[in-house]
């Protein structure tokens, strides 16, 4: 398998995956300051010219959850995904989503607005009301993690999709006031594969 990848993006979730389950896979970084995600080449792999994607024999695709997606089923002997049928793949299902949409969309949001445009481009309204969405977003995550130390109660593909923005979202001051994140926050950033996964 290659993941086409670069450092402190999207990119981040598949390859900590890959690494929770210690599968072979060849790490291909791309410097979009040279354009290597402008290619012809890469662009016939991912016609959005973004990271993450993923080739594996004759499956080509992108999207950071649906990688992580995929790779919880191909390799769903070690258990990071629920087993079609179980009634945590409901739940699986559920959480997934949310990090992609409910989570993340808000979190994004604040991040342009508070610190990645340029400071005459930042609107400082659209700032506080991505920063209530947020807390509309974490009340789910406090209430489910409040009596668990994972989402699906098991480490799962879910808290890589999840967690991912759990943490962008602590670098961004967004976790005060909700020990109980901050303390998912450090179990995450705890993982050994984590870790791996950060290495360059």
């Amino acid at each position: 398998m290659k993941l086409y990848y670069v450092p402190m993006t999207r990119s981040n979730r598949p390859r900590w995956m890959l690494e929770e389950l210690g599968a072979p896979y060849e790490l291909v970084r791309l410097d979009p300051k040279k354009g290597d995600n402008k290619t012809p080449e890469y662009l016939a792999i991912n016609p959005t010219g973004k990271v993450p994607s993923l080739v594996d024999g004759d499956v080509t695709m992108f999207e950071s959850a649906a990688i992580v997606a995929y790779l919880g089923d191909k390799f769903g002997e070690r258990r990071l995904a629920p087993s079609f049928g179980s009634p945590d793949r409901a739940a699986y299902y559920q959480w997934l989503f949310f990090g992609m949409t409910t989570l993340e969309q808000p979190v994004s949001l604040y991040a342009k607005h508070s610190s990645t445009l340029p400071p005459e481009k930042r609107v400082a309204e659209v700032a506080d009301d991505a920063k209530a969405g947020v807390e509309r977003a974490l009340a789910p995550l406090d209430k489910t993690l409040a009596a668990r130390d994972w989402l699906l109660g098991p480490f799962s593909a879910a808290d890589i999709v999840v967690g991912a923005t759990v943490l962008w979202a602590s670098g961004l001051k967004l976790l005060e006031g909700h020990p109980g994140l901050l303390a998912y926050a450090k179990r995450l950033k705890e993982r050994p594969a984590f870790q791996r996964s950060r290495k360059d």
